[in-house]
């Protein structure tokens, strides 16, 4: 079984490593170009691609344009029988036609629900309960394969986006391989999608993150968790921009927006009800716990946040 696998991010690793432990070592990996990452902006790899060369991969892919047809004759020429991706950019039919036995995808949420670049923080944001993956072979339409195997987890309360992440991405390297083991014994099952039941999840953008404070409590608490620690919740005090990473639901009323209190703890009143604010942050300066950041910012009970 000839495996290419194209992946980039910390989401994908687990899935590589999987596949690599259960005998379907990829022939090739498909990863983003090396970047500038982090403060000191040094040139670094993917994830991907320091897993891939751990692992002994050497054949490596880049693309900087996934529809240049060079990058299709490159795939072609590996003879393919399965492409596996997880988080990768959208590819065109030119690419994962040349396997043999099929493309698949894997996707974080339980489709059709949560199509699209962000289902993780969209379900968080829309409070559910319970998530999962579901892998399916590609189709020139985004997100609307024919299902292979789809696989349930929970949600808590007050878990974050990026802690559902992490999670996800574990649970995801078990339905990779489970995916590429049904395919190369010949058992894979699919069913169609139903396409009345899908739900969108775009790409978030900045102006999204803000919070609505007119909302219920829950509707805020569920927010911020959604966005964090990615891109992160944000609220507007005077002109300064604070980043709200980690809330809890509280008692109080008051008008939405208004800090209830700000002695040893950030309370802040909503549409109806109140969060408690746990962990935020101020521009170029750290995350901090609500009683540390109040010793150094200067934010009393009636100040307005959101305006």
């Amino acid at each position: 079984m000839r495996v290419v696998f194209m992946g980039t991010p910390e989401f994908a690793v687990p899935s590589l490593t999987a596949l690599v432990d259960a005998g379907y070592p990829p022939v090739a990996v498909a990863t983003g170009p090396d970047r500038p990452r982090g403060r000191g902006q040094e040139v670094t790899p993917t994830p991907v691609k320091e897993t891939a060369q751990a692992a002994g991969i050497d054949r490596i892919l880049q693309p900087e344009d996934v529809t240049d047809p060079s990058f299709a004759a490159a795939v072609a020429e590996l003879e393919p029988d399965v492409i596996a991706v997880v988080a990768y950019k959208i590819l065109p039919p030119e690419v994962f036609a040349a396997a043999s036995e099929g493309a698949f995808n894997l996707h974080g949420a339980l489709l059709p629900k949560y199509r699209g670049a962000a289902p993780i923080n969209h379900a968080v944001m829309a409070g559910e309960s319970t998530t999962g993956v579901t892998t399916f072979f590609l189709e020139p339409s985004v997100d609307t394969g024919d299902i292979i195997l789809q696989k349930e987890m929970s949600i808590g309360p007050n878990e974050t986006a990026g802690e559902v992440h992490d999670r996800m991405a574990e649970l995801g390297a078990e339905a990779v391989v489970e995916t590429v083991r049904q395919i190369d014994a010949g058992t894979v099952e699919t069913r169609p999608q139903d396409d009345e039941k899908a739900t969108p999840a775009p790409k978030i953008h900045d102006e999204d993150g803000e919070i609505p404070w007119d909302a219920s409590a829950e509707a805020v608490h569920n927010h911020v968790r959604g966005l964090s620690p990615y891109p992160g919740a944000w609220t507007l005090h005077d002109d300064t921009r604070l980043k709200i990473y980690r809330t809890r639901r509280a008692e109080g009323t008051g008008a939405p927006g208004t800090v209830l209190d700000a002695d040893g703890r950030l309370l802040v009143a909503c549409g109806t009800g109140a969060v408690e604010v746990v962990v935020l942050q101020q521009p170029g300066r750290q995350r901090l716990d609500a009683a540390d950041f109040l010793n150094g910012y200067a934010l009393s009970e009636g100040d307005r946040l959101g305006e």
